[in-house]
Parts: C-alpha cells; sequence; structure tokens
C-alpha cells in the first residue's frame, strides 16, 4: 500500500518539492547533438536559439570509447553557455549499461540547475522511473537543485510498450514519453529496417475491377506506427504528461518527414525529435498550428460563449465537444505565441 499524499513528498531528505503539474513549455522539437563532437558543440549556442529543446546525446550514436568525453563535455558546454527560454535535456545510458550511474551522478551534481529534463532511454516499466526517481532525490539534495529535474522515457522495447501506462503514471517527476521506433521494431521482431515512417510492403490493396487479379488494383502504403502512437498519447494524456515522436532516419525525405510529424501531431504528440537541422524547421512547422485553424477556433469559442448549447458556422454544427478542440488549439497557439513573435503575429494574439 501507498500514502496517495506521500507521491508528492520528496523522496530524500532536502530534495525540491515536486511538481503537482508537468509545465507546458513549448517543445516541437527536441535537437540532439554529441557533446563529444567538438565542431558540433561549437554550434550549439547559436541552435539552441532556433529549437525549442537542445538534448546532450550520451547514449546511442556516441562511440564507446568517447562515452565519458560526451559526459564531461555535456557539463562543459552547459557551464558556458545561456540557453535562455530553451530547455536544456539530456538523454543517458541505459539504466544495464556500465555508463548510466557516472552520467546521472555527475549531470546532476555539476549542471543539476540547468538541466530540465533526463531522457531515459528502453524503459520497461514502473521500476526502471522508480529507481532514477529515488537517485534523483538524493543528488539533487546533496548538489543543492533547487527544482526537481524531469525525466522522460523512451518507449523500446515491448514489455515497455505493454506497461506503457504504469510507466506514464510512475512518479510526480515524468514529463513525457517518446517513441524510439528502431529499437521498438528490433524488440518485436518487426521486418523493417526503417527508422520510423512507414513501410511499402505494409499496404492495404483496392478490390479487382475485374476477373484479373492483378490489372486495375490501387495500393495505399500504410503507417506502422499508427497503434503504438496512439496508446502512448492515451497514456500520457491520462497522466497529465506529453507525448512526443521520435526520430525519422531518413534525413533526406523531407517529405515523409513532414508526414510522418504531421500524423503524429494530429494524434496528439507535442513535438518530435529533430537529428539533423533540416528537420528542425520541419517540426516548427508541422507543430505549430495553422494560422487559419486559430481563427477558427477563435470563431467558434467566441460564438459559443459559455460553452453550452451549438450553433452554426460555415453550415457546420459547433458545440460543448468541438469548443474543447477549439481550445486545445488556442491553448497550443497562445503558448507559441510567446516564444516566437512571428507565430503571433500570424495567430494575431
Amino acid at each position: 500500500m501507498q500514502n496517495p499524499r506521500a507521491f508528492l513528498r520528496p523522496l530524500a531528505v532536502g530534495a525540491p518539492t515536486p511538481l503537482t503539474d508537468i509545465p507546458f513549455r513549448p517543445s516541437r522539437m527536441i535537437h540532439f547533438f554529441d557533446p563529444s563532437n567538438e565542431k558540433m558543440a561549437t554550434k550549439v549556442p547559436d541552435i539552441a536559439k532556433k529549437v525549442d529543446i537542445i538534448l546532450g546525446n550520451l547514449e546511442d550514436a556516441v562511440k564507446t570509447e568517447n562515452k565519458e568525453a560526451a559526459r564531461l563535455g555535456l557539463v562543459k558546454i552547459a557551464k558556458a553557455t545561456d540557453f535562455g527560454t530553451t530547455q536544456l535535456w539530456t538523454r543517458v545510458n541505459s539504466l544495464d549499461s556500465p555508463w548510466a550511474l557516472d552520467d546521472i551522478t555527475t549531470l546532476v551534481t555539476e549542471i543539476g540547475d540547468k538541466l530540465d529534463v533526463i531522457m531515459l532511454p528502453k524503459v520497461e516499466g514502473a521500476q526502471d522511473i522508480h529507481y532514477i526517481d529515488r537517485l534523483l532525490a538524493q543528488l539533487e539534495a546533496r548538489a543543492g537543485v533547487k527544482k526537481p529535474i524531469l525525466v522522460h522515457a523512451i518507449l523500446e522495447t515491448a514489455l515497455g510498450m505493454t506497461n506503457v501506462e504504469e510507466i506514464a503514471a510512475a512518479s510526480p517527476r515524468m514529463q513525457g514519453i517518446s517513441l524510439g521506433p528502431a529499437d521498438l521494431a528490433a524488440s518485436r521482431r518487426m521486418k523493417t529496417t526503417r527508422v520510423g515512417g512507414g513501410h511499402p510492403g505494409y499496404l492495404v490493396r483496392s478490390d479487382p475491377p475485374g476477373e484479373d487479379l492483378y490489372e486495375g488494383r490501387t495500393s495505399y502504403q500504410q503507417d506502422l506506427w499508427h497503434y503504438t502512437i496512439a496508446r502512448m498519447v492515451d497514456a500520457c494524456a491520462a497522466a497529465d504528461i506529453l507525448p512526443f515522436y521520435g526520430p525519422f532516419g531518413d534525413i533526406k525525405d523531407v517529405v515523409a518527414c513532414e508526414d510522418q510529424f504531421r500524423n503524429a501531431f494530429l494524434l496528439g504528440c507535442v513535438g518530435a525529435w529533430s537529428l539533423h537541422p533540416v528537420q528542425i524547421e520541419i517540426a516548427r512547422k508541422v507543430f505549430s498550428p495553422d494560422p487559419k485553424d486559430v481563427e477558427h477556433a477563435k470563431i467558434v469559442v467566441e460564438a459559443m460563449g459559455d460553452g453550452s448549447g451549438a450553433v452554426m458556422i460555415n453550415g457546420k454544427m459547433e458545440d460543448d465537444a468541438s469548443t474543447k478542440q477549439c481550445l486545445v488549439m488556442l491553448d497550443l497557439a497562445r503558448a507559441l505565441a510567446e516564444r516566437d513573435p512571428d507565430l503571433a503575429a500570424a495567430y494575431n494574439l
């Protein structure tokens, strides 16, 4: 049995009090960089001005011999950089690796007051979140960190998918969850080598127009990740945390990347990972509501008044449910407008 009132008490003496609500800040793109790459590190201050979240990656894409250099490089960059309103995140190594404990200990004690979120790979159940929750509280207390560092889980295994609801609700530190399609595909034994996106072999086909089964039939490529994203979004919404699409690996195919990001946006994701600067602008475009949709939302909310009853606008019925939909759009538009003057002008907010 757990005392429900204890859920919002610090897990270590001297640790900051857990947050009662996860603050929503613009989070359209989580831009990854390798802190062990000196050329890339020099670009961080400029890139940070262009993104909502910048993430120092210590896990995949960092060679084994560079793990320590990446960790120390992130400390150096964080201490030397004013990130302004941009969030600073890190992705540490998985809990079953030999580097995770040193990652977490070093980063919290050295740059804990600058670090907003720790992204944890390959989370498989609430036990993983409980472990890092207690560890972070102990380290925050030791280092005198004033605000709790939040935790973001990556959904990368079949077991994690099975336990996604308990992961989402495991701790007040839970900020959100990202889809990790490559590792999840391997864990599920899916027969794809793509990192995110659809697959030409996963399709539906129209019925034959005649007796020839091969002529005149149209086929449509389907989304391998529709079920997974939808279930992740539901788990996050139920726990009042934020869902994200993960990486899209084909950097050159900007069209397919935009399509996948938009699918995730329409299903409820607040942002996606960007692995290359070209994907920053795609995420900015896709995860910012269209000004036409924002204008329509304003009209509906104004016409509905107190939200009761129903009205006809341009031949369409609008009622309480559609007002709630419009408020979601307006809340996001206002949050983005506070950070982006161009969007403020486009939304007339």
